[in-house]
């Protein structure tokens, strides 16, 4: 799944568990960019069910449902690649650039994050690789690269309230598996 954090606070790579590929994909989230959208001067969060809401004919937790079971089916791992900011938000951050992006998707396809080791990112709780060839080690867990950690947390706690409010819409038809991958606050 690809997204776009301006928030600066999701890593560049992380690797999800089928609960948390299940509320990702619900989810939806990126950001508005400027060049992508007319009118847009600053990113902004949105959430677009499926990553394709318009499209969609039935409820997002079914599409979720057989994202799920075709995991499970092909065992295979489901990726979230960030190519938003790093070391803070928009304005303040800058840019994954791009060649650390494409050392990523070379890494995944070459089975090299596959068999790597893995910490924790708070809140989201997502699995991020310690290390990847080619990728400074220091952006890839986003705490590390920002200088003014009381900022990052402000933004981590507003990205995760965002993506609650957004679910909420969800809560009543989601699983409890689905429910299990979104981020926590407590």
């Amino acid at each position: 799944m690809l997204t776009c954090d301006a928030f600066g606070v999701l890593p560049p790579v992380s690797k999800l568990t089928t609960a948390q590929a299940m509320y990702h994909f619900i989810s939806g989230y990126t950001a508005k960019v400027a060049g992508t959208e007319e009118g847009v001067r600053e990113p902004s969060a949105t959430f677009s069910a499926c990553f394709g809401q318009p499209f969609l004919v039935w409820h997002p937790t079914k599409y979720a449902q057989m994202l799920a079971d075709r995991i499970h089916h092909h065992q295979v791992d489901v990726w979230l690649i960030n190519t938003g900011w790093i070391g803070g938000k928009y304005g303040v951050g800058r840019r994954i650039p791009l060649k650390y992006s494409r050392a990523i998707i070379d890494a995944i396809h070459s089975g090299e994050l596959a068999k790597a080791e893995y910490e924790n990112h708070a809140i989201f709780n997502l699995a991020v690789p310690k290390t990847c060839s080619n990728v400074p080690n220091e952006i890839l867990h986003p705490e590390r690269a920002w200088t003014d950690k009381s900022a990052y947390h402000k933004e981590i706690t507003n990205l995760a309230q965002l993506f609650q409010q957004n679910f909420e819409i969800y809560q009543e038809k989601a699983t409890k598996e689905m429910i299990a991958g979104a981020p926590d606050l407590h």
